[in-house]
């Protein structure tokens, strides 16, 4: 017995293995962790950026050495880094976040299709041959937000950079992390429980250390010791503002085109309530011309607060004289004005870079209320291209319902990778 119990005790010299992820969302995903530069079409990852640098897959054993390597090559520390991963080995992502930290990287949470390969085959030994050639993916790629997720221990990859955003639609997920744990022979009960609560007592305090040294609120940390591993808890918007991983006040997606029975041309933002915690959802949709003019929706969360009419204006900045808006109408939790522009506010919006809106509240007692921002039209145009191709090719069926596909910002994000 005595000898059995030395054994153990000297497997246990080795720590074990951290592993934070799940069987079901690693479907979809390589079983290594994949980087790669990527080159997609002007302005595909923001005003005046083409080339990034995409982290895809599992969280493996040896990641870190190789993405260090990897990086080591590019000397453009600017290039953005698009995480989309479930997570995997916690010991590796530590160190390839604090690889992120001395790059100064800047982080954002998104999914990078390769249109060399097909969009349901993005992870075959075909596709992964093309990601690991090494150099650049010189077939342009495409970057889409959209159920985009960096969950477990991509988060430390994630909050290992120095620049951070989460879009809208995507999602940043956390949860406690397993513990795998391998013997020699068969060590009694006792000897494998306490060797299990003394390792994970120092990773948790590993855990604590690192997200202490990236600046993160301790909130965070409390937040992981209550989710159990079987689960995952998506941040919020709220949380990743007041946890300091993602600051912004507004957050954007960028223009999209949404091939419906009807298609159209969205974005989707939040942005801060002035002097509160929470968070206000807004989507704009552009969609197929009505003979001279094109249809305009804008929907956005009811702030509970607010007791008085609402009304909105739009402009585009080369052209502040031209305003669409109105007041909205209410429809279950949203408030939604439908609307049109014409054809020389149409070429306004294109040549624009920015969209003015401001909405206006006349409380009970007669004084307003005025809320100003802008939202970013970068990417619009291409996606306003694709939008006639697609309106040319489609029948006039009725649109989808709407707002209701205004996302839950709350949402658990799908298990498995969407196409």
């Amino acid at each position: 017995m005595l000898a059995r119990i030395l054994v153990a005790v000297a497997a246990l010299l080795h720590p074990g293995v951290l592993r934070a992820e799940t069987p079901s969302e690693k479907a979809g995903f390589a079983s290594k962790l994949t980087i790669y530069l990527a080159k997609g079409a002007p302005d595909a990852c923001g005003p005046g950026c083409d080339r990034w640098i995409a982290i895809e897959g599992d969280i493996d054993g040896d990641a870190a050495p190789r993405i260090s390597r990897f990086l080591a090559a590019v000397k453009n520390t600017q290039r953005p880094i698009y995480l989309y991963s479930p997570g995997g080995n916690v010991e590796q992502s530590y160190a390839i976040g604090r690889l992120l930290r001395g790059r100064k990287a800047i982080a954002r949470v998104g999914r990078t299709i390769v249109t060399a390969c097909a969009a349901n085959a993005q992870v075959d030994a075909a596709c992964l041959k093309v990601k690991n050639a090494g150099g650049e993916v010189e077939a342009e790629a495409e970057l889409t937000t959209r159920k985009a997720m960096c969950n477990s221990a991509c988060g430390y990859l994630f909050i290992g950079a120095t620049s951070r955003e989460v879009a809208p639609d995507a999602a940043l997920a956390v949860h406690n992390s397993r513990l795998v744990l391998r013997f020699h022979g068969d060590p009694p009960p006792q000897v494998v429980a306490e060797a299990r609560q003394r390792r994970m007592a120092s990773a948790d305090r590993d855990r604590t250390a690192f997200i202490a040294s990236m600046g993160i609120s301790r909130e965070l940390d409390a937040l992981i010791r209550t989710v159990k591993f079987e689960n995952l808890h998506v941040l919020t918007r709220a949380e990743l503002y007041r946890f300091g991983i993602d600051t912004r006040p507004l957050a954007e997606t960028a223009w999209k085109l949404e091939k419906d029975a009807r298609p159209y041309v969205r974005k989707i933002a939040v942005m801060k309530k002035e002097n509160a915690s929470s968070f206000r959802t807004m989507e704009w949709r552009l969609s197929c011309e009505n003979r001279t003019r094109v249809p305009l929706w804008f929907a956005a969360e009811i702030d509970e607060a607010s007791t008085g009419k609402s009304t909105i204006l739009i402009a585009a900045d080369t052209a502040t004289d031209k305003q669409a808006g109105g007041s909205p109408l209410r429809s279950g939790k949203y408030e939604v004005w439908r609307g049109s522009i014409d054809a020389d506010m149409v070429k306004a919006v294109l040549a624009s870079r920015s969209l003015h809106v401001r909405e206006t509240t006349t409380m009970p007692d007669d004084k307003t209320d005025e809320t100003k921002f802008d939202i970013d039209l970068t990417g619009l145009a291409p996606a306003w291209t694709q939008l006639k191709s697609s309106c040319a090719l489609s029948a006039l069926n009725p649109i989808s319902p709407w707002p209701a596909t205004v996302p839950n910002v709350s949402a658990t994000p799908p298990a498995a990778a969407v196409p």
